[in-house]
């Protein structure tokens, strides 16, 4: 597999693995045989398949006619012609990032991130590279990184947006003042036409362009549609087009008669392939491009001016570029007081002054640092102090803040970017649109503009924020509308049409980023006048004569063509208030009575519908890192990934997809292949919370099938594990014995590559017991109760004993929680939620004592612990209790960390580096730090590896069916410790210490607070 690393499996094809990511009836099934018998790749025209590409990050819908994974051009070329054969329209896709829904449609799909994603060649004398299209940018990146070059365009998913979606929307980014567009650094792609030829478009002289025109084929018909271009509408087009750096609306024909012109280089030279960017696979469908690339900047400076009022920070915009700068981006009241409002960015909005109710961060470009300073400080004295005016224009700023090292520059980007979280976030019907919101318009006009736009939105009794990229005019503004109601839908519609106007009145485009697509192609007549969008369908004709490229986007027919026998019926106009996701003919009913507490507006069914389909899910490790989604990563499957999860199970629920979430199907293929990391928690810009969700579903399932014999044994661990080990030698014996294994596969199953644990006759709880305590309550700093889990008490005693050592250690005096070893985490894991609730109130009774009387709860396990500080809430609900214990629990270095307990301590370590991979529960509630803080001090040379899940996730790993895909997502996880330069690596979870003592080669890892009782024995075995 292509889209994978060499060194890793596809987890689908081991014998065990019960899903194949597919599943339902299967469309066109003549189709597909025809298809398959031409096609290398994988051909999938099921149910799941379909479903799973009926949405990408737009607020539409549409199933396609299924979906092929192409290996290469001529698998494309086959593709085209065998579906123009059957008159089947195709589209075009990467990572599905769209906004504008130009990557949905009733068409073959063809996904060229999972084969097609190569780096032919990196160029660095001539600064070129070449590249399939399905490569992300971050990877192109990575590639370029030992040269000192990138792929200039920056769009905000770019580790998740394919080289050809870039090209597809003419993408660009916060930088586009100083990079601009996607057009600009496109030499050359192969295309396939839409009759199935294949060819190469680049430079060549419009004398050329003109000896190629003709009638014999549809090549030469296509030169001779360019050339009409030039010759008879270049002054039209030149009038038409707004003076814009950012606008990708309709066709890239204002580039077109600009190369003729000599505007980028000698006159009488184009680019076809340039006229390709921002087409959105209509006109023909690229596979290979060469690309230029732009020099890594030496370092960078920034500013962020503050504002009493928005209209005063628009105002500024055309002044401040008057500095040059590489990027200028607005934050509204809106956003800053959502961040204000925001655990996550509190702090980083405490940065502002009070008062401040709009911000413009500006980002400068340097040689060197004094250089940035420089830049920094003209453009402060201009704008702020007002002691050096490069221009005539008032000062507006209220105050200027600066940044010049990296970790500063962070927290302002950090800054500006924070509140689109929390606009997503929305779980209710009202939701923020995305249908205006990347308009551009010319920077000098902003006032007016965002001023008569918000009276647009006041007319419609809505608002919106303005943020993102003031610098070249385009603004991100989505209104709060609902969909779900016809009026919402018509409020929509007249929002856009409204916009639409100003946009015109004010020398602006309808996009300015995110393409035209099925939101805003409709409005394209209104933005160039009706002969320009003539030769848009003129265009659109010469390169697809019969519409079979992402019909009805970009341009259109209107009725009148279809009735007339003129155009197909696909050809129509896209309308952008039919298929949507959401409209009000949409229901949902989830089927099931939820148990968990569910604190959001519109309960589990709106976490059930928070997905907008970003595709922040999809990045890989190497380049995007953290926790989500692993499971993806691992197999490179729309289905695997948390957006394809979310969105099948708002199917199911919706009756989009004719399966009961409950279902064994829907089980196997979508649910059970969630490991429960909870790395979409946080990681997921909505904060759709796969796991609370897939806990919910199988809670339901159990109740209405049944718990399987397994899913009942692993529930219920520490009572197995206790019994276990009072007779642990022949326990330990009969696991150990030769087909024992196999056994237990066939007869449970557990994979037989699992070996069991080896559990010890004297548990940490003995061993603690039978202890002369070594630190009374007086003589401590603090107390604590100590929760040690099955697993300590069992199997790792060990790590109990080093926890109280380096605790006493801190001056913490330290008790066990008698007679409690399961927090409820196996049960809660396993969906048997009844148990897992059950366990949590005889824990939270137990702890409640220790806790009224001012003792702190540390959990040895990092999931116990953050299922006692969040799970809980979530089973037991918001009540006193519950959340006193909750508030006063930690891990075991977290608390540590926390009070300062570990600086006191006088620490000697081995000298050994380590390599630290932090828990996916600790990292999901952002306290994987912890450690790494905690380790350093302690004299350890750390590596933290920005790892995700391990891949074992409790009994995951364990399971027969589900080995293959645990050793895929461990497989990233083993790269990442072989490439470390520590010579160790240690790791807090039980799981994760099993997975990794497991790979080929390894063995068990300590547990951080190992390594800290070697530091602590070490030092005093000093004299």
């Amino acid at each position: 597999m292509a889209g994978l690393e060499p060194s890793r499996s596809v987890p689908a094809a081991e014998p065990r693995a019960d899903y194949e990511h597919t599943s339902g009836e299967v469309n066109r099934p003549a189709l597909v045989e025809s298809l398959r018998a031409r096609v290398d790749g994988d051909v999938r025209f099921d149910e799941y398949s379909r479903q799973s590409y009926a949405t990408d990050a737009s607020i539409y819908e549409v199933p396609p006619v299924g979906v092929v994974f192409p290996t290469s051009t001529a698998d494309v070329a086959a593709v085209v012609e065998t579906c123009a054969s059957v008159d089947v329209p195709v589209l075009p896709r990467g990572g599905g990032t769209s906004l504008a829904g130009q990557t949905v449609n009733e068409a073959v799909v063809l996904d060229f991130t999972r084969y097609m994603d190569d780096v032919r060649t990196v160029d660095p004398d001539t600064r070129t590279a070449r590249a399939q299209v399905g490569t992300t940018l971050g990877d192109l990146n990575a590639d370029l990184a030992d040269h000192d070059l990138k792929f200039a365009p920056d769009p905000a998913w770019g580790d998740k947006s394919a080289l050809g979606g870039a090209i597809g929307n003419n993408s660009t980014g916060a930088h586009s003042l100083q990079y601009g567009k996607t057009d600009h650094y496109v030499e050359s792609c192969e295309v396939v036409l839409s009759d199935g030829t294949v060819t190469e478009f680049g430079e060549l002289s419009v004398t050329e362009l003109r000896e190629r025109a003709g009638d014999e084929d549809l090549e030469s018909r296509i030169y001779a549609a360019v050339a009409d271009v030039l010759d008879e509408h270049g002054d039209e087009i030149a009038a038409a087009y707004p003076d814009l750096k950012r606008n990708v609306s309709g066709y890239n024909l204002d580039r077109l008669v600009a190369e003729a012109d000599g505007e980028f280089g000698e006159p009488g030279t184009v680019n076809l392939a340039r006229l390709l960017a921002g087409s959105e696979g209509t006109l023909a469908i690229v596979t290979e491009a060469t690309v230029s690339l732009e020099p890594v900047p030496e370092t960078k400076a920034m500013a962020l001016l503050t504002y009493g009022d928005l209209i005063d920070a628009m105002a500024d915009v055309a002044p401040i570029l008057e500095h040059d700068p590489a990027a200028v981006e607005i934050l509204d009241d809106v956003m800053i007081d959502l961040a204000r409002d925001t655990a996550e960015f509190e702090d980083v909005a405490a940065i502002l002054p009070d008062g401040t109710r709009a911000t413009l961060l500006v980002e400068f470009y340097a040689e060197d640092d004094a250089e940035g300073r420089e830049l920094v400080d003209r453009l402060l004295a201009d704008r702020l102090d007002g002691t050096a005016s490069v221009t005539d224009e008032p000062v507006r700023a209220a105050e200027g803040l600066e940044a010049h090292d990296e970790a500063k520059r962070e927290k302002f980007w950090k800054l500006r970017k924070s509140g689109l979280p929390i606009l997503l976030s929305r779980t209710s019907d009202a939701k923020h649109v995305a249908f205006i919101e990347d308009t551009g318009v010319p920077p000098e006009n902003l006032p007016e503009y965002v001023a008569d736009f918000q009276e647009v939105l006041e007319d419609h009794d809505t608002f919106a924020s303005f943020y993102a990229h003031a610098g070249p005019g385009v603004l991100h503004i989505r209104p709060l509308v609902n969909t779900k109601t016809v009026e919402g839908v018509e409020t929509m519609v007249s929002i856009a049409d409204d916009v639409t106007d100003l946009v015109v009145e004010y020398g602006g485009s309808v996009s300015g980023e995110h393409g035209d697509g099925r939101a805003r192609t409709c409005w394209n007549e209104k933005l160039y006048g009706t002969d320009v969008w003539e030769v848009f369908r003129e265009l659109k004709t010469a390169f697809d004569p019969d519409w079979l490229l992402n019909p009805g986007q970009v341009v259109g027919v209107d009725d009148a063509a279809v009735e007339a026998g003129t155009a197909p019926p696909r050809a129509r106009t896209v309308d952008m208030a039919t298929q949507l996701r959401f409209d009000p003919e949409y229901d949902i009913d989830a089927g099931l009575a939820p148990t968990l507490e569910w604190d959001n507006e519109n309960g589990m069914e709106g976490m059930v519908e928070l997905c907008h389909g970003c595709g922040g899910c999809r990045g890989p490790q190497e380049t995007t890192g953290s926790v989500m989604c692993p499971t993806y990563r691992a197999a490179d499957e729309e289905l695997t990934a948390t957006r394809g999860r979310a969105n099948m199970l708002r199917q199911a629920m919706s009756g989009d997809l004719p399966d009961d979430p409950t279902d064994d199907q829907f089980a196997e293929e979508v649910l059970d292949l969630c490991i429960g990391c909870k790395g979409c928690k946080r990681d997921c810009p909505s904060g759709v919370d796969m796991a609370k969700l897939k806990a919910e579903v199988t809670h339901a399932r159990h109740q209405e099938h049944g718990a399987s014999l397994r899913d009942k044994l692993f529930a219920n661990v520490d009572t197995l594990f206790a019994l276990g080990s009072r007779v642990a030698p022949v326990a330990n014996l009969l696991g150990s014995l030769p087909g024992s294994d196999t056994v237990l596969e066939k007869t449970v199953g557990i994979a037989r590559e699992r070996d069991t644990p080896t559990l010890h006759s004297e548990t940490f709880a003995d061993w603690f017991a039978a202890r002369e305590r070594s630190l009374s309550t007086d003589e401590a700093t603090r107390s604590v109760v100590l929760f040690a889990d099955a697993y300590t008490n069992h199997v790792h005693p060990d790590v109990g004993k080093a926890a109280v050592e380096v605790l006493e250690a801190a001056g913490v005096s330290v008790t066990l929680l008698d007679g409690h070893t399961d927090s409820g985490r196996p049960a809660y894991s396993k969906g048997l939620l009844d148990d897992a609730r059950a366990t949590a109130e005889s824990v939270v009774g137990a702890l409640e004592p220790y806790v009224d009387a001012g003792r702190d709860v540390v959990v040895v396990e990092p999931s116990d612990a953050v299922m006692l500080q969040s799970d809980y809430l979530d089973l037991l609900g918001q009540n006193e209790r519950t959340a006193a214990v909750a508030t006063n629990t930690y891990g075991l270095c977290e608390y540590l960390d926390a009070f300062d307990l570990d600086r006191e301590i006088a620490w000697a370590p081995p000298a050994r580096s380590l390599a630290y991979h932090g828990h996916c529960h600790q990292k999901a509630t952002k306290k994987d730090h912890h450690a790494v803080g905690v380790l350093r001090r302690a004299g350890y040379d750390i590596d933290p590896l920005d790892s995700g899940c391990c891949g074992m996730a409790g009994s995951f790993g364990y399971e027969a069916e589900h080995y293959s895909m645990s050793q895929a997502i461990g497989d990233i996880l083993f790269e990442q410790v072989e490439e470390s330069p520590a010579e160790q690596v240690v790791a807090p979870g039980a799981s994760c210490r099993t997975q990794l003592g497991d790979r080929e080669g390894g063995e068990d890892p300590p547990h951080p607070v190992e390594a800290l009782a070697d530091a602590l024995a070490t030092a005093r075995s000093r004299p």
